[in-house]
């Protein structure tokens, strides 16, 4: 894949405050099931999965079938690390402008 089209795949998942706040939810819990990342999201189901399948297509999120469940976890390849990083400084920011 070409380096432009992947910065468009991940500017496009990253646009969507619905997916961060997956992202967000997997950062903090590890693993979990599609219904209760979508529970701890504030998103109904079908929303939360449209939102994790789109993560998974650029790498940020993997799955994992047991049958009809659906476990969702943070990609172990190093990108989300970065993302972790700023989320934290983005939000010890935020505390210290309040």
């Amino acid at each position: 894949m070409k380096e432009d089209r992947k910065a468009d795949l991940l500017e496009e998942a990253l646009s969507s405050k619905g997916r961060v706040r997956v992202l967000r939810v997997l950062m903090e819990a590890g693993e979990l099931n599609a219904s209760e990342i979508a529970r701890r999201a504030n998103l109904n189901y079908s929303t939360a999965l449209s939102h994790l399948l789109a993560l998974k297509r650029v790498g940020l999120v993997e799955e994992r079938k047991y049958g009809r469940i659906r476990i969702f976890k943070i990609a172990d390849n190093g990108r989300v690390e970065y993302l972790r990083e700023l989320f934290k400084a983005l939000l010890n920011a935020l505390k210290a402008g309040t």
